[in-house]
């Protein structure tokens, strides 16, 4: 089977960042698909199941309720090896055209208090697994450390 895009890259040298991941054309529309990379694969531990599930529930509500980018939002959710997030935005962007999103997605969810949207059972397949102050954290953590001091080389996958 030919291997798929997304497993030529080489996540030994991967840094955290925010990625083009792949642009793909559904009808004469372009989609872009966004690697928003918070820990090194492989280098540091993935982020715990409860605070990504968190952090998809906080910024699948923020982005699709954004006054400028609700109605090119397609999709936000985690990873399976849990060390980012995918983001699917409709149109041909590149990284930095998304990264002022980004900064208010993770200062959004670093700063929110209250009942996480759709955590309840009748909302949520297993709304339990969720961990807000960590969430916090981890989103606040990403925030500092990444998106505040953006630079060309983790707005690019390495060559």
């Amino acid at each position: 089977m030919k291997k798929i895009p997304s497993f030529t890259i080489d996540h030994n040298r991967l840094k955290r960042g925010i990625y083009v991941s792949r642009k793909d054309y559904v009808g004469n529309e372009v989609v872009t698909t966004f690697d928003v990379r918070m820990k090194e694969p492989n280098r540091e531990p993935a982020l715990s199941p409860s605070a990504i599930h968190t952090m998809e529930h906080l910024a699948a509500t923020f982005l699709r309720n954004h006054a400028e980018w609700a109605s090119r939002i397609i999709y936000w959710g985690p990873m399976g090896c849990l060390t980012g997030n995918y983001l699917i935005v409709r149109g041909d962007l590149a990284s930095a055209e998304v990264l002022p999103l980004m900064k208010e997605t993770f200062a959004f969810i670093a700063s929110f208090e209250g009942d996480v949207p759709g955590a309840s059972a009748r909302d949520c397949g297993n709304y339990l697994l969720m961990n807000l102050p960590e969430a916090r954290w981890e989103a606040g953590k990403y925030l500092r450390e990444v998106l505040e001091c953006a630079t060309e080389e983790n707005l690019n996958y390495p060559q």
